[in-house]
């Protein structure tokens, strides 16, 4: 059989194990590609290679970086950042009308810069800031929408596990992806709070405004947001001024994280060890994912579907840009089925080379469809942030949580739309690298 139908009847049995099985991910990609590379050379080589393969993942220096911002970020969490952060947002916009709905975005924008997950971003703000808004009355639609949406910036603001990730399987460069997310994560940021203020604009009952508070309390709550803000420029001005690397990075991010916790007296030996757990899981989790789609994509070159498809797609009699919108309406419908790091490591083989043969910038494609991408946490059937805001609050059913993430959409799109018209919102900062 020629490779390539080889290749195509690999990617069906990948979609038949993932949804029919429900293997992981990871297993899943490493199953199928060790299987087909056995099929297409042999048996012998397909383990020569995978062993090659998975020695040269497993010593690398630089995975070194997935476990070290996870911990970073896990740190913060068990030391309460996050509610720092709140506090800090919640007294200087609290006291305008949807003003707790913005602060909330502000302080998932906030602890999204030191945590890069979706997932621990929605639950921690589910618990700190759903309690507020339900005293204040406001509407659980929008309480729940704008902490899920905005818990989906957890994978678009540096340090991103996703960017990491995609840098580490690409090859591109996790400091310039980190600094190319920058603007076009802030840009996000506010047009989801312009959502909330054009809600409360038409309907004012929603977000009723919470007690003015006074300059001098304002002033009080600065010093809670300091230390996100020092960490953040410790991670990004030592990669811009070359005082670290990537992995160097997260190492001395998760060393002032610690540093700074013990200080704030937020950290204790219980926090701490839960910390570690955390991040094992988490870390084995990514670094299986990364080892299965290393195998699948092996298996994908040898079929040369990615540079036959490539190929295909930059001949066609079309405009590019209509080839790029097919692209990314597979990632928002792969998005809403399964988990946004599986699908990218899936696709990642396949579509780089179509982006690059069309000759998109692949920092500015990587921004893109993890922008993109980050729809399938809120959309369903999966949309994971959803299920956690919904399980964080008892009190508000799945339902009205999926009910208010409609509301957010629009801004998700008007993000990717904004970033196709103007690329240098993702290619300014990297380009100072240079």
């Amino acid at each position: 059989m020629d490779p390539a139908a080889i290749g195509i009847w690999g990617i069906a049995c990948l979609v038949i194990v993932l949804f029919f099985f429900n293997i992981p991910v990871g297993f899943a990609m490493a199953i199928v590609g060790f299987g087909g590379f056995a099929i297409v050379v042999s048996p012998q080589a397909a383990l020569t290679s995978v062993s090659t393969e998975l020695w040269h993942i497993f010593s690398s220096y630089g995975l070194a970086v997935i476990p070290f911002f996870i911990f970073m970020g896990n740190i913060c969490f068990q030391a309460g950042v996050s509610e720092r952060i709140y506090r800090t947002a919640h007294s200087w916009f609290g006291h305008v009308r949807g003003g707790i709905a913005m602060a909330t975005i502000m302080a998932c924008a906030g602890f999204a810069s030191i945590c890069g997950s979706n997932a621990a971003t929605a639950a921690t703000m589910s618990s700190v800031a759903l309690p507020e808004m339900k005293r204040l009355g406001y509407n659980n639609a929008l309480s729940s929408g704008c902490v899920a949406s905005g818990a989906t910036l957890g994978v678009v603001i540096p340090p991103s596990v996703v960017l990491i990730v995609i840098g580490l399987y690409t090859g591109e460069s996790i400091a310039r992806l980190f600094f190319a997310s920058v603007i076009p994560g802030l840009v996000l940021s506010v047009l989801l709070m312009a959502t909330v203020w054009l809600l409360c604009l038409f309907r004012p009952a929603w977000g009723p405004a919470g007690p003015r508070t006074s300059m001098a309390e304002k002033m009080r709550s600065l010093p809670g947001s300091i230390e996100m803000v020092v960490l953040f420029l410790l991670v990004m001005s030592g990669l811009y001024l070359g005082w670290f690397t990537p992995t160097e990075a997260g190492a001395a991010g998760s060393f002032f994280a610690v540093i700074i916790a013990l200080l704030g007296r937020g950290l204790d030996f219980v926090r701490f060890k839960n910390a570690l757990e955390d991040t094992v899981k988490t870390s084995a989790m990514i670094i299986i994912i990364v080892a299965g789609a290393v195998i699948f994509g092996k298996f994908m070159t040898i079929t040369r579907i990615p540079f036959e498809a490539a190929a295909f797609v930059s001949n066609l009699p079309v405009p590019r840009e209509l080839i790029l919108t097919l692209m990314l309406m597979i990632f928002v419908i792969g998005g809403a089925v399964m988990d946004a790091l599986g699908l990218l490591m899936i696709t990642i083989p396949i579509f780089f080379p179509v982006a690059e043969g069309l000759g998109y910038d692949l920092i500015w494609f990587s921004i893109l469809i993890t922008i993109i991408t980050t729809l399938g946490a809120i959309t369903p059937p999966v949309g994971i942030n959803t299920f956690v805001v919904a399980g964080t609050a008892k009190d508000i059913p799945l339902e009205t949580v999926f009910r208010g993430v409609i509301y957010f959409l629009p801004a998700f799109v008007l993000c990717v739309i904004l970033l196709m018209l103007f690329p240098q919102m993702a290619l300014y900062l990297p380009g100072i690298l240079r």
